[in-house]
């Protein structure tokens, strides 16, 4: 099979379709052709500042017209890129040291050498005296490594993997096969492009000619209602917000608008599909939404392995992350821990990590060792049950899953996150994050009854702490894609956790 998908992108004047950039002031819009007339023109300019194939550049910014121009300048040049999230680094010369960067584009404030304002890229992409001659010609090889990108650090350092363009051309041939996006689609992304799966769907449009809105999370809700997109893709933490927005709008009017109006109301009217992964989706936000008409489809991938499965409209299956796409194979091992072998993996190891931290994930033929416990059904859809390392084992010997009471605990409106701790092996305490301020605790309460009242003895939670302020990126308990950092979240709510008063207890 040919590994033609980045050779079309840097190669091809793309067909009809637009990019727009929403934000909090406006919508930016181009067509893919000018989009790819001025990369060619950022292309040239980094060739004049010395960087060849090979070489590295780093973004270190919000999402932005700039952060697009810059990756598809790289890759028509056959460089690497080094997508950093804002917040988690910071422009200086160790990063660039660290991760061999040549040049860092960054919209945060920086002198040394080697780190230019994001800004002037876009001045850089309207010189016309950069529309020279054809750039040199490239050829990316199914194991030629495009960018470094990096885990979510929800504990520890984050870890840098080289993304292979073998691995990206067969996501999105898969992709593709199943939700044919086209002429007439828009796809919507607010995630940070620094995510190279962010950026799969820039790629998905020059190839298929589709449209492409880029925003922010900020941005994301007032720019859902400008440019009314067909396909959003998202994280349950973001339809989790969605829905509550739903709710109060049908709560707020009083000629009694149905949930579909309603979210027609959020998401604009034209929505063919809503995306969700990285993080489990609760049941009952996805029955939400596909009851109102707009369908969510969960699927399953981490960065180690690109995307795995996914729910589509020709199989679904409630509870499930989808079935196996075409290109991975899912192995499930005698422990119940989910591995993945792909045909063209993303690696076989980190470029950056500590020592061990390789050998403990990728066998040597480039198979992931998830972490995850799951199954496979007897139609081949894969079920997740929880993370390996989030089994509690108390003092009886008794292994729980956190993952189910979890969720259980979310189901309520009043709950955006539950993460369970066990101190001194004895007790399940949970921390909660309240989705409403002041924090409903009669709600937390009544859940946290009605969560024990279906569970064993040794699965039911003694305690509820409620986190004040809520969990978030701010405050270093979410990671960028809204999953929630254990580790940090028992450091702020150790005293609490371990202290037998504190909290709602259970009765």
């Amino acid at each position: 099979m040919t590994h033609d998908t980045l050779g079309r992108i840097v190669s091809c004047e793309p067909g009809d379709g637009h990019i727009r950039v929403a934000s909090l002031l406006g919508t930016r819009t181009l067509t893919l052709r000018e989009l790819y007339r001025r990369s060619g023109r950022v292309a040239r300019w980094l060739l004049e500042q010395g960087i060849r194939p090979g070489d590295r550049i780093g973004i270190l910014a919000a999402n932005s017209l700039e952060w697009v121009l810059l990756d598809l300048a790289a890759l028509r040049l056959k460089a690497e890129t080094a997508g950093f999230e804002p917040g988690k680094f910071a422009p200086t010369t160790d990063l660039m040291d660290r991760y061999g960067i040549r040049l860092l584009f960054t919209d945060r404030p920086a002198q040394p050498a080697g780190m230019v304002p994001i800004g002037e890229v876009a001045q850089v992409s309207e010189r016309a005296d950069l529309d020279g001659p054809s750039l040199p010609p490239v050829t990316w090889g199914p194991k030629d490594v495009t960018t470094i990108k990096f885990t979510s650090g929800s504990t520890g350092e984050p870890k840098g993997l080289g993304a292979t363009a073998g691995s990206i051309d067969s996501s999105l041939r898969a992709v593709q096969e199943i939700f044919e996006h086209g002429p007439g689609d828009d796809l919507f992304v607010f995630l940070p492009l620094s995510l190279l799966q962010q950026r799969y769907w820039v790629y998905s449009a020059l190839l298929h000619g589709h449209d492409i809105t880029v925003s922010t999370y900020e941005a994301a809700f007032a720019a859902l209602r400008r440019v009314r997109p067909t396909v959003v893709m998202g994280v349950p933490a973001f339809y989790e917000t969605a829905k509550r927005q739903i709710q109060a709008r049908m709560r707020g009017d009083g000629d009694g608008r149905t949930a579909g109006q309603a979210a027609r109301a959020v998401f604009g009217d034209r929505i063919r599909y809503l995306w969700t992964g990285s993080a489990p989706a609760a049941s009952s936000v996805l029955r939400f939404f596909t009851e109102a008409g707009l369908p969510i489809y969960e699927g399953y991938g981490l960065n180690e392995t690109c995307i795995v499965t996914k729910n589509h409209p020709k199989a679904h299956r409630d509870g499930s992350v989808g079935r196996v796409l075409p290109g991975k194979e899912v192995l499930i091992g005698e422990d119940g821990v989910v591995s993945v072998r792909s045909e063209h993996p993303v690696n076989d190891h980190y470029a950056y990590c500590r020592p061990g931290d390789s050998e403990r994930v990728f066998a040597p033929d480039g198979t992931v060792r998830t972490g995850d416990l799951g199954y496979l059904d007897e139609d081949g859809f894969l079920f997740i049950r929880g993370r390996a390392d989030d089994v509690i084992v108390l003092d009886n010997g008794k292994k729980v899953i956190v993952r189910p009471i979890e969720e259980d605990m979310k189901a309520d409106p009043a709950i955006a996150e539950c993460v369970l701790f066990c101190p001194a092996q004895t007790e399940l305490v949970a921390v909660v994050s309240p989705a409403t301020d002041p924090a409903d605790e009669r709600a937390i309460a009544a859940r946290l009854a009605r969560t024990n009242a279906s569970r064993a003895a040794d699965e039911r939670i003694g305690r509820a702490i409620v986190a004040d302020p809520p969990f978030s990126i701010d405050n270093g308990l979410l990671t960028s894609q809204y999953k929630p950092k254990r580790g940090r979240i028992l450091d702020a709510y150790h005293d609490a956790v371990h202290d037998p008063e504190e909290g709602i207890h259970a009765v």
